[in-house]
């Protein structure tokens, strides 16, 4: 008798994430004493703000240390629900927000809502490594759209009407935009949502970037455009990026109550609530606004500079072309002209300049690698000259 697989179609199936790996990596490397340039990380370089962390403190000193609420503590989601109407317009009840364990595990929920084994999920690519797990983790079928630099990596509402079939049950859209810091504007977000509405498909609207955005661009919620878009759109976000709070593990998700009372039961038999102390400070960073914008003022001052910096370092190596991004802290240079896949130019870099970036294929668009910017201005002036440096040794 055959003795049974030891792992399930699930753990057999499902890929690692890539920027996880290769963060893992350099990191392994500067512990062993080498001088690593690091690319790879989606993580600001700056402190979670004071005002933040002590309130957590209070909570945990105060004995908030026990289970909570499982979609959120009721002033969280009060604060949420503020934060919405004040900076959208939307009406939102403390009943539609559940806060989870992280903005990924916000993305999770949100897919296992609405998606059933079988449905189809539109994914424009370059794509967030996880999206495509997490879609085949339900069930369900990742469909790609891919939108090159050529287009300024944005999908039009064209590729998406085409892309749609009788199996489509969900979009995803994220912008501001991990890898490429695309932002979509406004008459390309009302286009979009007109597709997705005419053929009733709800959009998963990954928002956790939506304040780190440059040069006078705006994030355009979907769910802003109309009662109808309000009513389909599931708002996925967290506190991690615009407060510095990577490590906190505080997700959002805002969507219809049906929809919302589906992914709070779910998160009740997966995780139960967030943490609770971590959820006052979160608060703080709702309700203390004075201080967390100053936080915020210097983090996009920092990322502007370094944006720029990179980006015009990028596009003087022969041979490597960029397009600016406009939010988030990434740039996406194209490297295809080179004759390397992606994972082989980010392997050979880290080995002979200990450079660390994230190859294009994770993304599902080789001949590309994402750069994080949000790493200190001396290792991007150091990483930059070491990546030149190895071009030329590729063009030589």
């Amino acid at each position: 008798m055959s003795s049974p697989a030891p792992l399930s179609s699930w753990a057999l199936n499902v890929s690692p994430s890539p920027t996880l790996t290769i963060d893992g990596k350099a990191k392994a490397l500067q512990a062993a004493g080498e001088d690593v340039c690091g690319f790879a990380a989606g993580e600001p370089d700056f402190d979670t703000p004071e005002h933040i962390k002590n309130a957590a403190i209070e909570a945990l000193k105060s004995g908030k240390t026990k289970y909570a609420a499982n979609p959120g503590i009721e002033p969280l989601r009060q604060a949420l629900a503020a934060k919405y109407l004040a900076d959208y317009g939307l009406k939102i009840a403390p009943t539609q927000i559940v806060v989870s364990p992280g903005g990924k595990f916000s993305c999770y929920l949100a897919i296992l809502a609405v998606c059933s084994p079988g449905d189809e999920v539109i994914i424009p690519a370059p794509y967030w490594v996880s999206y495509p797990e997490m879609v085949k983790l339900a069930g369900a079928v990742p469909k790609f759209v891919l939108a090159p630099d050529t287009t300024g990596f944005r999908i039009t509402a064209a590729q998406l009407e085409a892309a749609i079939t009788p199996k489509t049950k969900l979009l995803i859209l994220n912008s501001p935009s991990n890898p490429t810091g695309a932002v979509y504007s406004r008459k390309e977000i009302e286009d979009l949502v007109a597709v997705a509405l005419k053929h009733n498909l709800y959009i998963m609207s990954d928002e956790i970037y939506e304040h780190l955005v440059y040069d006078g661009e705006t994030m355009v919620a979907p769910a802003t455009l109309s009662p109808e878009a309000q009513e389909r759109t599931i708002i996925v976000s967290g506190f991690s990026k615009t407060y510095a709070m990577t490590g906190w593990r505080l997700g959002t998700l805002v969507a219809s109550a049906p929809i919302a009372k589906a992914a709070a039961e779910l998160q009740s038999q997966m995780t139960s609530n967030a943490t609770t102390f971590g959820q006052y400070g979160a608060l703080a960073a709702l309700v203390e606004k004075d201080k967390t914008q100053a936080s915020l003022k210097l983090m996009l001052e920092a990322f502007d500079r370094r944006r720029k910096f990179l980006h015009a370092e990028l596009n003087k190596i022969p041979g490597v072309s960029c397009v600016l991004s406009k939010g988030a802290f990434y740039l996406f240079p194209n490297i295809s002209s080179f004759g390397l896949s992606s994972n082989d130019f980010c392997a050979k870099l880290l080995e002979n300049e200990k450079v660390a970036a994230v190859p294009g294929s994770a993304f599902g668009a080789e001949g590309y690698l994402r750069l994080s910017y949000a790493t200190s201005d001396a290792i991007i002036a150091k990483g930059v000259e070491r990546l030149a440096r190895f071009c030329r040794t590729l063009k030589s």
